[in-house]
């Protein structure tokens, strides 16, 4: 039994001989500035044991070898020598993680150590731009994702302990353009959490205002928050009644939904602003489409089509308006001669509109029933047999 103790006392002796030589090689790296890749290695080799995972000296020498790396680069790039500037921020972000898990552990065992804090957190807040410029840099490098936790760790840092005393979240005027970044980068990175993480901040950055409602909205949309997704498009149509993004999206959900009276609301709210808008104009007669208000539809297609005779759209929407003008008045009264020839009437204006449709929208077909139906309403046979024929290779497709 004496044996089996000696030889357990002899073996932690061992380990704790080996741990505390590996941890003097690390520091005799970090000070002659030499293999600090590998010192840091070895750190966070003996961190990954449980029993070592609390010991500070290991975390505040992990710290040095991460800062050794980054000053050494930062004197680089000062003397304009080569040096890989996306390690550069990275190392700086790392500092800080180390710092904060530092501080973590030093308060769990003692709520009144904060010899860590006192020290390091005024070398760290005179650092802290760089995680905002290292948001920015990888935002240009395209790299959504790295860029994103730049900017969650510059703006969580007024909610950790170690920063407590700079009272980020009224000092720093920075934060909502920050948080308007990190909306930015959740979005482009398609993570609809870390895009919503810091909305309500974001609201604060007013210079691009408009662009993140957009990125939010479509957010909505895509979580399926209809009442945030509607209520979004309306405070920026409100705020931005140009901004093209939202009109039309608001258009068209309201008439997905079957409410055309708001629809067209938001058609003379934009009209108010500017009444020559064609985008304005073109919503309004889809709009007077949908509610079978043919005839104004028809007007205002009109108008459209002579300010730009390119207009396809215009075109169809005007055509079709004729087109379901006598289709309803055919169902309605097959047998009576006057209305016949009203229908017929409504079916041959309805053909140049449709005709002219189909130039301008060769691929897109939806010209081609209508036309099949007219046609064999007016008995043009020739006409028929074209589309006939045109809709039987469709269906074969």
């Amino acid at each position: 039994m004496k044996k089996i103790l000696i030889c357990c006392v002899l073996v932690f002796s061992l380990g704790g001989y080996a741990q505390k030589k590996i941890i003097a090689q690390a520091r005799a790296n970090i000070k002659s500035g030499n293999n600090l890749e590998n010192a840091e290695e070895t750190l966070r080799g003996l961190l990954k044991d449980s029993v070592n995972y609390t010991n500070e000296k290991i975390w505040l020498n992990l710290f040095f070898a991460i800062k050794k790396q980054y000053d050494q680069g930062n004197e680089k790039l000062y003397l304009k020598q080569q040096y890989d500037t996306t390690r550069l921020f990275r190392d700086f972000r790392r500092m800080y993680e180390v710092m904060e898990s530092l501080d973590s552990i030093a308060i769990a065992k003692n709520p009144k150590n904060q010899k860590y804090r006192k020290r390091y957190a005024p070398m760290l807040n005179q650092y802290r731009p760089n995680l905002f410029n290292g948001g920015i840099y990888f935002i240009n490098k395209r790299d959504y994702v790295t860029a994103f936790d730049f900017f969650d760790e510059y703006i969580s840092c007024g909610e950790k302990d170690l920063f407590k005393t700079y009272d980020y979240q009224h000092t720093d005027q920075l934060l909502p353009k920050a948080a308007s970044y990190a909306v930015y980068c959740g979005y482009k990175s398609g993570n609809v959490t870390e895009t919503l993480k810091y909305a309500d901040i974001a609201y604060a950055d007013t210079s691009q205002l408009d662009y993140l409602l957009q990125y939010l909205a479509e957010t909505y949309k895509i979580q399926g928050d209809t009442l945030r997704y509607v209520e979004t498009l309306h405070r920026v149509f409100n705020q931005y009644p140009r901004f093209m993004f939202f009109f039309p999206r608001l258009v068209e959900y309201y008439m997905s939904v079957g409410e055309l009276d708001k629809a067209m609301v938001v058609c003379q709210q934009a009209l108010e602003v500017d009444p020559k808008d064609r985008h304005y104009q073109f919503a309004q007669s889809t709009v007077y489409f949908e509610k079978e208000e043919y005839e104004k539809c028809i007007s205002l297609c009109d108008q459209l089509i002579e300010e730009n005779d390119s207009l396809a759209d215009a075109y169809y929407y005007a055509g079709m308006a004729y087109f379901y003008m006598g289709k309803k008045l055919d169902d309605a009264s097959r047998t009576s001669r006057k209305n016949r020839s009203k229908i017929q009437s409504l079916y041959r204006k309805a053909i140049p509109y449709l005709q002219r449709a189909r130039i301008l929208l060769p691929d897109e077909k939806k010209w081609a029933l209508p036309l099949y139906t007219i046609y064999l309403s007016l008995n043009m046979g020739p006409e028929f047999e074209e589309m006939d024929k045109l809709l039987k290779n469709e269906n074969q497709k």
